[in-house]
């Protein structure tokens, strides 16, 4: 990924002094997974262009873990994370010009206040949930002025559409520290997650940087909740001191009364929570836990003395620990909590021992030619005694308006309720388990229930 940063400021060359870096140095930096390489592809008095390109380590990244907000284990494998401007970018502008960030210039102090002009590309910057109008709307209120290039996902499958990729160029009049804390901010934002675990040192991060703009912001919410990966309490938290103290209250209103009726989702935790109570497990797996829903309910049951949740995303489980409140909660409670990363498709001790596992709404994120592997890890290795196991109805989804084939975009495979059980059915033959077959949702006469459960049980 690379980005560029010009002016026209006479002389241009006073960029040099202002980022502390020598036009005729070539330099790198360290990352935790990569390096970053500062370079001039132009330096004079009339234009100067400095370069920061990052060269990200793809193996690295699988073998460090620091794959967030990927909810298959193949995304570890294949993801956009060494093509993209996200918090690596960030963490790169940090490093690489942090005498500049923090408004310093040991040769020239008095340039530091001085608005020079600036043209800026990125190529290339993702931007899920919000697109171009999302980046206008958090650069153009800061005085900058834009164009934009959508890309099309493949050059050679043009009807698949655009991507959330786009390649920008700004153009501002501004000083060296506002536009490089603009940048170090909204990257992160527009990308909408982080390549490292999120802490409350990010709430600080974010309020320094976004001292003396931030505040006026008219997306003020929006930009902090993404540079914070939508963990509510540090929103609440970074909102608040912004505002000097004001309590910040998310109201969500409900349009009628069938918002009000239990979701599926509801409904699915409700029939696994009772399940699980029936089998009397004391110690229990949640596995692909998510942002811990699951875990909460377990959490209110005193049956449950150890309770394990695992998730292959990072993002997940900083959310889990967020909605668990984990840095409140009590000795005792915390005690009866792991939470741990980890992929469903690779044999991990840390799951043995067990009496009942969870696994909701998982299989189908998998590749069908992974269920193999998935199957091994935990029916024959970890092999706890009694599996609850849900899925999607494929059956069930003409009941859904504007449903398209599959009910999320990141779905391998929807099955029907005879594809689900004779799937099931073979693995508990394999596994010396027996298997029963429970709907959860509304029950339709020709298509069945929404979802479809799995109830094993260890045959020994």
């Amino acid at each position: 990924m690379l980005l560029t940063i010009t002016t026209t400021h006479q002389p241009a060359t006073d960029l040099g002094f202002l980022l502390h870096k020598h036009p005729d140095k070539f330099q790198s930096l360290d990352l935790s997974i990569g390096k970053a390489h500062i370079f001039y592809p132009d330096s004079s008095k009339d234009k100067t262009t400095i370069a920061l390109l990052l060269d990200i380590d793809p193996i690295d990244m699988v073998r460090g873990k620091n794959i967030s907000g990927k909810e298959f284990s193949l995304g570890q494998y294949v993801n956009d994370r060494p093509y993209v401007a996200s918090s690596f970018m960030s963490v790169a502008l940090s490093k690489a010009f942090s005498t500049a960030m923090n408004g310093k210039c040991a040769v020239n102090p008095e340039l530091v206040d001085v608005k020079m002009p600036f043209e800026v590309k990125i190529a290339v910057l993702p931007a899920p949930k919000g697109g171009e109008i999302l980046i206008r709307k958090l650069f153009e209120p800061l005085g900058y002025q834009l164009k934009l290039q959508r890309h099309i996902l493949d050059d050679k499958f043009k009807d698949w559409g655009d991507s959330k990729y786009f390649t920008l160029e700004l153009s501002h009049t501004i000083t060296t520290k506002e536009l490089l804390s603009h940048l170090y901010v909204l990257i992160p934002a527009l990308d909408d997650d982080k390549h490292y675990f999120v802490s409350q040192q990010e709430i600080d991060k974010l309020l320094e940087k976004g001292k003396g703009w931030l505040k006026s912001h008219p997306e003020k919410e929006q930009i902090t909740r993404r540079y914070l990966i939508h963990l509510s309490s540090f929103s609440r938290q970074a909102l608040e001191r912004l505002n000097e103290g004001q309590k910040i209250e998310y109201i969500h209103e409900l349009k009628n009364t069938e918002e009000r009726k239990k979701t599926l989702n509801q409904k699915r935790l409700d029939s696994v929570l009772e399940q699980l109570k029936n089998t009397g497990a004391e110690k229990v797996l949640d596995l692909g836990c998510g942002e811990g829903k699951l875990i909460r309910m377990l959490l209110k049951q005193k049956q449950f003395k150890e309770i394990a949740g695992m998730d292959v995303s990072y993002n997940a489980l900083s959310k889990a620990k967020d909605s668990l409140h984990w840095e409140e909660m009590a000795p005792k409670q915390k005690e009866r909590i792991q939470l741990f990363q980890g992929s469903l498709t690779y044999k991990d001790k840390r799951l043995e021992g067990y009496d009942a596992a969870a696994i909701l709404e998982v299989i189908e994120h998998l590749d069908e030619c992974r269920l193999q592997s998935f199957e091994r890890v935990v029916f024959e290795f970890a092999k706890p005694k009694t599996i609850i196991l849900t899925t999607p109805n494929s059956e069930y989804n003409i009941m859904f308006k504007n449903m398209g084939s599959m009910r999320h975009k990141d779905h391998r495979f929807e099955w029907t309720r005879k594809e689900f059980e004779t799937w099931a059915k073979g693995v508990a033959e394999r596994n010396n388990y027996k298997v029963e077959f429970l709907p959860i949702g509304d029950w339709d006469e020709k298509v069945g229930a929404p979802t479809q459960m799995g109830i094993f049980t260890n045959g020994n």
